[in-house]
C-alpha cells in the first residue's frame, strides 16, 4: 500500500473555518448567519438509499452537483448504490465523503470510484476523517483512490466542502482539528448541509461523548429541519440533550428491517414517538428522497408506509417474530431431513452454534 494516512493532504486550518473551496470567502464558526439571503433557485435533493444495513445518501444540487455520502456494506461492493446512480442519469460523483472507515459506510467505495472512473465522468474528489482501518475494504477504498488518482482531502471543523453552487453549502462539525486517536466513530465526519432556511444534519455513528461535544461547540447551529439519525438509530446515539440543540422535525433511520444489531433501537423509537418526530425507516420505506426549494420540503419514498415511530415500532417487533418464527420453521425442517436420510448421512450434519465473538462486525452494538 503506498498511500498512507499521513500522505492524505490536509486542508483544514487549525479550526479556524478554512474552505476547502474558495479560500478567499470568509468563514465563520459554523453558527449560521440570520441576516444572510435565504433565497435561492431551484431545488436540492437528498436521496437515502436502501442499502441494507448500512448507509448510502447521495445530494445533488440545483446545478446537478453530486455528493455521494457513504456507499453501504462490503458485501454488494457498491452495486446497489451504482444500479441506483445509474437508473437515475448520474455519470459522475463530484464529491465522495467517508463518514468513516467502517465497511458498512465505506463497503462500495472502492466499486463506486472503479466504476465511475472507468465508466463514466470519474470522481472528483474524495474526502474522509484521516483515521485509518485495518481491515481489507479500507485498503481496497485506498487502492482505487491510488489507481486512479483521485484526490483525497482529509476534514476537520470548520471546513466547507468546495461546491460549484453558491445556495448550498456543506459544513464539517467533526471531526475536531485536535483529534487524535483511532476511534473510527468518535472522529466520524458530521456535516450539516444548509439550502435557502432548509437545514440538515447526518452524523455517521458518532456516540454520546461526541454529541456532547457537538452540544458545547455549536449549541443552536445543530438546530435543523431533517435529522439522518445517528448510527442507524442505535441508542449509542440520539441521546437526549442532542436531540434537544438538534430539535427536528423529520428523521431518516438507514438500516435493514432485519438488522442484525436490532436498529434502529426501540429506545430511539420511543424517543422519536415522544418528540413526535415524522420518522422514515429504508428498512421499511426503502429509498428515502428528500426535495427542497429552500423553504418548502417534500419527502417520496419508495413504499408507503406510517411515518409514526410507534408504528415503525410494532412493525420492527412483527418482523422480529415473523423472522423467529421462520428460524425454527427451517431448524425443524432440517432435523426432519436428518432423521429421514437415517443414519450415515451425506451432507446433512448439524449446523454449530454461531460464536458471536467470532463473526466480524463493523461496529459495536
Amino acid at each position: 500500500m503506498v498511500i498512507t494516512i499521513a500522505g492524505l493532504v490536509t486542508l483544514a486550518g487549525c479550526g479556524g473555518g478554512f474552505s476547502l473551496g474558495d479560500t478567499d470567502q470568509e468563514q465563520d464558526d459554523g453558527e449560521h448567519d440570520p441576516e444572510a439571503p435565504t433565497a435561492v433557485d431551484g431545488e436540492l435533493e437528498i436521496h437515502h438509499i436502501d442499502v441494507g444495513q448500512g448507509d448510502s445518501t447521495l445530494l445533488v444540487t440545483p446545478e446537478n452537483e453530486t455528493v455521494l455520502i457513504d456507499t453501504g456494506d462490503w458485501p454488494a461492493d457498491g452495486q446497489d448504490v451504482i444500479d441506483y446512480l445509474d437508473e437515475r442519469g448520474i455519470d459522475r460523483i463530484d464529491h465522495l465523503v467517508a463518514t468513516h472507515a467502517h465497511a458498512d459506510h465505506i463497503g462500495g467505495h472502492a466499486g463506486v470510484i472503479e466504476y465511475f472512473e472507468e465508466n463514466g465522468d470519474g470522481v472528483g474528489a474524495a474526502y474522509d476523517s484521516g483515521v485509518a482501518h485495518t481491515s481489507a475494504t479500507y485498503d481496497n477504498y485506498l487502492d482505487a483512490i491510488e489507481k486512479h488518482d483521485v484526490d483525497l482531502f482529509e476534514v476537520v471543523e470548520g471546513d466547507t466542502l468546495p461546491l460549484e453552487s453558491e445556495a448550498t453549502e456543506i459544513t464539517v462539525l467533526n471531526p475536531p482539528a485536535d483529534h487524535s486517536g483511532d476511534d473510527l466513530d468518535r472522529n466520524a465526519v458530521v456535516l450539516t448541509v444548509e439550502f435557502g432556511e432548509f437545514s440538515y444534519l447526518t452524523t455517521g455513528d458518532i456516540g454520546e461523548e461526541t454529541e456532547a461535544r457537538l452540544v458545547d461547540a455549536h449549541g443552536d447551529a445543530l438546530d435543523v429541519d431533517v435529522y439522518q439519525a445517528g448510527h442507524h438509530g442505535s441508542s449509542t446515539s440520539s441521546t437526549d440533550p442532542f436531540l434537544d440543540a438538534v430539535n427536528p422535525e423529520t428523521a431518516i433511520i438507514s438500516s435493514a428491517l432485519d438488522s442484525q444489531y436490532g436498529h434502529p433501537h426501540d429506545e430511539v423509537l420511543e424517543v422519536f414517538a415522544e418528540r413526535d418526530i415524522e420518522t422514515y425507516w429504508t428498512g421499511v420505506h426503502g429509498d428515502v428522497v428528500l426535495r427542497t426549494d429552500g423553504e418548502q420540503r417534500s419527502v417520496t419514498p419508495e413504499t408507503e408506509a406510517s411515518t409514526d415511530p410507534s408504528v415503525l415500532l410494532d412493525r420492527k417487533h412483527e418482523a422480529n417474530e415473523q423472522a423467529t418464527v421462520e428460524r425454527r420453521s427451517d431448524a425443524a425442517s432440517t432435523r426432519v431431513q436428518s432423521a429421514a436420510a437415517g443414519p450415515g448421512a451425506v451432507g446433512l450434519q448439524p449446523t454449530p452454534p454461531i460464536d458471536r465473538l467470532s463473526v466480524p462486525t463493523s461496529h459495536q452494538l
